[in-house]
């Protein structure tokens, strides 16, 4: 064994919400895309409501979940940036500080393609978001178009992630998807995992998305 595997160690970083998060919004927005070509509004529409949930699990997970799901762990200010760059940075076991602002973008995005959903409408008002009806028929065409245009721009920045996960797992050794699926991963010995939080904080945050679905969908 190396000096650089004996100075390594197993660890735990990300916990079972996160990836179940991350996992379930690929397979969502993969379906999301085909229902939106293929014209299976139904099946569109329904598969908005998820992702609205799981948005909504992410942002209070965010706030109480396990410590590398938490926004105010991974989401750094320039000087933070520019030292990761440089080489500088300490070992970080979640999120960098320049992948923790993608994190940002890529759910601001993500809640703005959904929010423009719920007002959106189709030509013939058939298939419309449930809170459409607040806005006019013009508007919601108009914000329909939005949510179209702003799919694309989501497509770009999905591409630009994958691009990155791959120069990391090809350039600088590192798997990034690994630790998604199973949790864990190599680090620095005596670097400390992600510090867990009680089953509870997870019932509640899936407590406050599922209401909020609900209500924002007006099934509730």
């Amino acid at each position: 064994m190396s000096e650089r595997d004996a100075a390594r160690a197993r660890i735990r970083v990300w916990d079972l919400p996160t990836r179940l998060f991350h996992w379930l919004l690929v397979v969502a927005i993969g379906i999301m895309w085909w229902s939106a070509e293929y014209r299976e509004m139904d099946i569109h529409l329904l598969t908005g409501r998820f992702v609205l949930g799981l948005l909504v699990f992410r942002l209070v997970w965010g706030v109480i979940g396990g410590s590398t799901a938490r926004f105010a762990n991974f989401l750094k200010g320039p000087r933070a940036a520019m030292s990761y760059l440089s080489g500088r940075a300490a070992h970080v076991l979640g999120h960098n500080p320049l992948g923790g602002w993608s994190v940002a973008a890529m759910l601001l995005l993500l809640c703005t393609q959904v929010g423009l959903g719920l007002f959106a409408s189709d030509e013939d008002g058939l298939y419309a978001g449930p809170l459409s009806h607040f806005v006019s028929y013009d508007s919601a065409r108009k914000l329909a178009h939005n949510h179209h245009l702003v799919f694309n721009i989501l497509l770009a920045f999905m591409a630009l992630h994958v691009a990155a996960i791959l120069f990391y797992a090809a350039v600088k050794k590192n798997n990034l998807v690994g630790p998604m699926l199973h949790g864990s991963r190599d680090a620095p010995e005596g670097a400390a995992g992600f510090t867990p939080v009680s089953p509870i904080r997870f019932l509640i945050a899936a407590a406050v998305a599922v209401v909020a679905t609900l209500v924002l969908t007006r099934w509730l």
